[in-house]
């Protein structure tokens, strides 16, 4: 059994020690995770880090209504809208009150695909989850589960077996650090909102 799945109790609540760590490294650790909601779901292939002094971050500028969750405890969601249309989930990681997060950029589909294709309209698996924005609506995700802890219901986290190759790269969408390379990716996956460029 990984390190991900030892758990320490912090406010009585089990915790994976792996979201204490930095963005970047929890960042990197979740590329082939297993992820679902309610059933629904599959293999993470790309994820952003972000953090309390990264500029880019939505935690930069200290706390507000909208960021609260990133400030709360680890192991949880942070779901926001992307230009006003998107939904966006993020994992709270770092200690409680540092402000850090790991944005979930793409999936590989594993299951709940035909809930995936009716959310989505469209039938081609490559594109259900290849984006912050696809991913949530084939998830079903909205700003209800927004500050929702990623170790209970509706979510289920499962860390891969399998070792991976993982390309890494500066962050997509963003005008402020945009040389940080803190986006990180399953080398080699087809399900990538955008290919990494080749070193």
């Amino acid at each position: 059994m990984t390190n991900f799945f030892r758990m320490m109790r912090v406010n009585a609540n089990p915790v994976p020690i792996d979201f204490y760590a930095p963005s970047d490294e929890v960042a990197r650790r979740l590329i082939g995770t297993i992820v679902t909601v309610d059933g629904v779901g599959g293999r993470i292939v790309e994820t952003e880090a972000y953090d309390r002094e990264d500029p880019a971050s939505h935690s930069f500028s200290g706390p507000t209504p909208r960021n609260m969750v990133m400030f709360g405890p680890p192991a949880h969601a942070y779901v926001y809208r992307s230009y006003g249309i998107h939904w966006c989930l993020n994992f709270i990681c770092r200690e409680e009150g540092h402000g850090a997060g790991v944005l979930i950029r793409a999936l590989e589909p594993l299951t709940g695909i035909d809930a995936m294709r009716q959310r989505r309209g469209l039938e081609l698996v490559k594109l259900l989850c290849s984006g912050p924005g696809r991913l949530t609506q084939a998830l079903g995700i909205t700003h209800r589960n927004n500050g929702m802890s990623l170790l209970d219901a509706p979510f289920s986290i499962e860390l891969s077996q399998e070792a991976v190759d993982i390309v890494c790269g500066p962050r997509i969408g963003i005008s402020k650090a945009m040389d940080v390379p803190w986006r990180f990716g399953l080398a080699g996956s087809k399900f990538l909102s955008k290919p990494f460029a080749r070193a």
